[in-house]
């Protein structure tokens, strides 16, 4: 079989406990003015902030981000004349980090070149110099090339999407991530789980991949129980940390699929954490795909791919799809993981969010085309 594929990703990947104290001497080699995006509470990381010597502009991320927030963001990006941006938070201040930057290398407005809702326009200039610092285990925005803006006038999220978006630098410190409470550890960890998944079972997955999402699931089966239970175990953190870091880098280069293109359209109709919707949607989607799968012709090789997965997750040998499926429902209840309908989406959402998610491009990495019937029965599962 002839082997062809791609990668990217970071330019540099610095992982340790620790090393979130030299964040200050990376920006100072990419850039002499800072725009630093954080989150709600910046008192949380005052110290690593205060830390950096060069002129600093301050731009606080209080919720999931907006095309306004990234319009917002450049503006004052520019006023302050920043040449290199620092995103210190979790996945919602780094993708916000990464549109900035986007738009402060490109010109224009993000709606220029957001899909679906906006005009989709290539992006083709080096962005501005981005450091991502994760401050949660979660997205894997730090090593991806795409950043998702709400955009409310249009009820969605959708992403503005580049491999030049991906960060120039990923600085992954384990121990930024212990102040997390355990609500947003286990969403945030589920996520990774996800992420480490979707590109597992791809169509576009590659033997880079493959190793990628494989060590990341086995660093969530070590590691996203145990953070939960106990915030403060320095191993638990680490394996999480590793695990989104390697997720986003597999889904970088072999693509998502259904659990992130109905998360994503749900995200924009309800205030659902994202972390609690792909988990919400996790083993309704397996079940989707299974049975899709084995209605097709025999031998589909993402079905090997989901029995590997319930190996690596379950720790046994010979292990099937229903037991990896049965430690997913499990770790859910363990991690008091609510569904969609605490959130507010009701049946009534249901054919809605099947018509737009179908249309994501976030399905690209489905190993199977799932009808409208298909998405919409997954939804209402996840309530």
């Amino acid at each position: 079989m002839t082997v062809r594929f791609e990668f990217a990703t970071a330019g540099r990947i610095i992982v340790g406990a620790g090393r979130a104290a030299e964040l200050p001497g990376v920006l100072a080699g990419l850039g002499s003015r800072v725009l630093v995006c954080t989150g709600a509470d910046p008192a949380r990381h005052a110290a690593l902030l205060g830390s950096v010597k060069l002129p600093v502009a301050v731009l606080d991320v209080a919720g999931e981000p907006t095309v306004e927030l990234a319009r917002a963001g450049a503006a004052a990006a520019r006023e302050h004349g920043a040449d290199v941006v620092a995103a210190v938070g979790g996945g919602s201040v780094i993708d916000t980090g990464k549109a900035i930057a986007m738009v402060l290398g490109n010109g224009g407005d993000p709606l220029d070149y957001l899909e679906m809702v906006g005009s989709g326009r290539a992006i083709t200039r080096p962005c501005l110099p981005c450091v991502a610092v994760p401050t949660t285990a979660g997205t894997g925005a730090e090593v991806t090339a795409n950043a998702v803006l709400a955009s409310p006038q249009h009820r969605l999220k959708a992403s503005l999407r580049s491999p030049l978006m991906i960060p120039r630098v990923a600085l992954v410190d384990p121990q930024l991530t212990v102040s997390c409470p355990p609500q947003v550890t286990a969403a945030s960890g589920l996520d990774a789980l996800t992420q480490c998944l979707e590109p597992l079972v791809s169509p576009r997955a590659t033997p880079l991949t493959d190793g990628l999402a494989s060590e990341g699931l086995r660093r969530a089966a070590a590691g996203l129980r145990a953070a939960y239970a106990d915030g403060e175990d320095p191993a638990a953190r680490a394996d999480m940390a590793v695990c989104a870091l390697l997720g986003g880098m597999a889904l970088a280069n072999a693509k998502l699929g259904a659990v992130h293109g109905l998360a994503g359209v749900i995200g924009g109709i309800a205030d659902v954490p994202h972390g609690i919707a792909c988990a919400a949607l996790l083993a309704p989607v397996i079940d989707a795909n299974v049975a899709a799968l084995r209605s097709g012709p025999p031998g589909h090789p993402a079905l090997d791919r989901y029995a590997q997965a319930a190996r690596l997750l379950t720790g046994e040998p010979a292990a099937s799809v229903a037991d990896g499926l049965a430690w997913i429902r499990q770790t859910l209840a363990l991690l008091a993981v609510p569904g969609l309908a605490a959130f507010g989406v009701g049946p009534e959402h249901a054919d809605e969010i099947a018509a737009n998610a179908a249309r994501s491009s976030s399905m690209q990495g489905n190993p199977v085309a799932l009808s409208h019937d298909d998405l919409k029965t997954v939804v209402l599962e996840a309530l």
